[in-house]
């Protein structure tokens, strides 16, 4: 199975005008059961039977279809979106090792978020996003925390939202107040656009849905229970005092406060504090670490 061409029975996906045609396809190929997506897994992985891998693959478009659905803000084709996420796709199946103990859905999702940002990031030119890190952490995410803070006005963002963003992404606020101008000029692509000629319909509507689909369902399910595992297997980084302390503070619904912390060790508030920040570096490097050794760190 190449990396960069699809399997040859995949719905065709021609541009916008098929979009609806081809959204309503990939409905049709159902969910695999645990037990199936490992046998295909490792069909695929010690024979490279190509039959298995299209089964696992297809099985997954309507995944490539969601996530490219949260991507459709920068304005570019939802169905160029889709595409570049079905590669993506296809690169995670053929790299997928069903003996680890997670399911496809999980680590695939990681392939068709990179694949989809990378797409962007070559149609948007470098000089409306720079090119640093920070200002690429900022393009991904300026939306979404606009969208938390309900700064939906039109124009300049309020100064307050501007120090708000850019404390949260660590940017300065000239580079967030730069940023939202030039993704102003992207245009946005509305829910209310109707998904034929005839205006018959929305995108809305293919999005309502009285129940998540079963694979995005097993991938957030999945996805927090590795993100847990990585958070107890860090912690292993840090000594008692460290691990009770990081525990209290950072964990608990409602964490032990500073004083409290001080009273039960003797020693000064400034030093309980001092050992939280050291515990949390700690704790942040080690799952960077393990998370980027086992291909699993979120692009954001």
């Amino acid at each position: 199975m190449a990396s960069n061409s699809l399997p040859a029975t995949m719905p065709a996906l021609g541009g916008e005008a098929s979009l609806t045609s081809y959204l309503q396809q990939i409905r049709q190929f159902p969910v695999l059961a645990p037990e199936e997506e490992y046998m295909l897994a490792k069909r695929w992985a010690e024979h490279e039977d190509t039959e298995a891998a299209h089964k696992l693959v297809t099985s997954h478009l309507r995944l490539v279809a969601k996530i490219a659905m949260g991507y459709r803000g920068y304005g570019l084709p939802l169905s160029e979106l889709i595409a570049e996420g079905n590669i993506g796709l296809m690169q995670g199946v053929k790299k997928f090792d069903p003996e680890k103990g997670f399911r496809l859905a999980t680590y695939a999702m990681w392939w068709i978020k990179a694949a989809i940002q990378e797409f962007i990031l070559r149609s948007w030119s470098l000089v409306k996003i720079g090119t640093t890190a920070s200002q690429k952490k900022l393009f991904f995410n300026l939306r979404r925390l606009k969208g938390k803070l309900q700064a939906v006005e039109e124009g300049d963002l309020h100064p307050d939202n501007v120090r708000t963003i850019a404390t949260t992404l660590q940017v300065s606020e000239d580079d967030v107040v730069s940023m939202n101008r030039r993704m102003a000029m992207g245009g946005d692509t509305s829910l209310n656009v109707p998904l034929r000629e005839d205006g018959e319909g929305e995108w809305q509507d293919w999005l309502a849905d009285d129940a998540p689909p079963q694979d995005e369902i097993v991938a957030d399910r999945e996805e927090a229970s590795i993100r847990h595992q990585l958070l107890m297997e860090a912690m292993d980084e840090l000594n008692e005092r460290e691990r009770h302390i990081f525990t209290e503070r950072r964990l608990k619904d409602e964490p032990a406060t500073l004083e409290d912390l001080s009273r039960e060790y003797g020693v000064s508030r400034e030093r309980i504090r001092q050992i939280e920040v050291r515990a949390f570096e700690k704790v942040q490097k080690a799952i960077q670490r393990t998370a980027t050794s086992r291909h699993l760190l979120d692009a954001d």
